[in-house]
């Protein structure tokens, strides 16, 4: 293999720019060509397409974002739109792509890659919610950005002896939540998985106030319902002052971390590995730190989990 293409694809998510470094450096380091493709599946479409070099990747390792700019394309779910990409693979002689992304994304690698184009998908979103992967590029960053806002919420809580609703991002997923709850000491939280008693949640708040606590967090993902509505119900059922914040698209920016530029680099390396040992369809992750490979098809089958015991220690802890 002497060509390869690169694109992001569906959400950002801090430590991208890390992965595409990856694989450019690696590439080249094996006396192979990278192209990079703007715009997601869309710019593959309309041959927004160049070749990268050494220095088209430097100082991008700490940004967060993607320097190749992504979007989503619903021409693409489309034979024709397909028919159209593969066009510009030709055109530009490219015999393999490392697509990041999450579960959309490797969807249209697993297209490409019945269609002839071998693919490596690299998973990159911040709800960690890929099947097969203990965790995904910018996950620890956004949790870390959650982590902050809670820490910097709880002291207004106190000061004020309020209750506040924090709604993080997690529509399917409540890992964000679920993570970012526990290390910051919430007392409930929400999450897709498991749908907590709402009369244990109350009950929990007014057996806190009854020992004098002064104020309470709870953490939200998005999935569960609104915030909104959530801090209504919350402060009509135990006559607490209630406040709610919605942290929304902050949590996709930022300079990504350290675990997440690592973990990036490892899995862009892998990528351009399995692409020149002529594997196809196949999806790079980490498990018990260390590099797997799966068939894309069985990721896309299989379905997210959290750990339960973590959520039930946080409820143990919150007593």
């Amino acid at each position: 293999m002497k060509k390869i293409g690169i694109l992001t694809s569906g959400g950002d998510a801090p430590g991208m720019n890390a992965a595409i470094r990856a694989v450019v450096r690696k590439a080249i380091y094996h006396n192979v060509e990278v192209y990079g493709i703007k715009n997601g599946f869309q710019g593959l479409i309309e041959g927004n397409i160049e070749e990268m070099n050494v220095g088209s990747v430097g100082d991008i390792i700490q940004r967060g974002g993607t320097v190749l700019l992504t979007s989503r394309s619903e021409e693409f779910k489309t034979d024709e739109g397909q028919q159209k990409a593969i066009e510009q693979l030709n055109k530009f002689e490219i015999e393999g792509l490392v697509i990041i992304g999450g579960d959309g994304s490797f969807r249209g690698a697993q297209k490409l890659t019945e269609k002839g184009y071998p693919c490596i998908g690299i998973p990159g979103t911040i709800d960690n919610d890929i099947p097969g992967t203990d965790f995904t590029i910018g996950f620890d960053t956004a949790l870390n950005t959650v982590i902050e806002a809670i820490d910097k919420i709880r002291d207004t809580a106190t000061s004020h002896e309020r209750t506040y609703i924090i709604e993080v991002m997690g529509r399917d997923a409540g890992d964000i939540a679920l993570w970012a709850g526990l290390s910051g000491g919430a007392e409930s939280i929400l999450i897709p998985e498991s749908k907590e008693d709402f009369d244990g949640i109350v009950n929990r708040l007014k057996r806190g106030k009854e020992r004098g606590k002064k104020h309470s967090i709870i953490v939200v993902a998005e999935g569960v319902g609104s915030g909104f509505n959530f801090g209504d119900r919350i402060q009509e059922a135990t006559g607490l002052e209630t406040r709610v914040t919605v942290l929304g698209y902050i949590q996709r920016g930022g300079s990504p971390t350290a675990s997440d530029r690592v973990l990036a680099s490892r899995l862009g390396g892998r990528a351009v590995e399995l692409l020149l040992e002529n594997k196809a369809g196949r999806m790079v992750g980490i498990q018990n730190n260390q590099l797997i490979d799966h068939d894309i098809l069985e990721v896309l089958s299989d379905e997210h989990s959290v750990d339960l015991g973590m959520y039930n220690l946080s409820k143990e802890l919150s007593i």
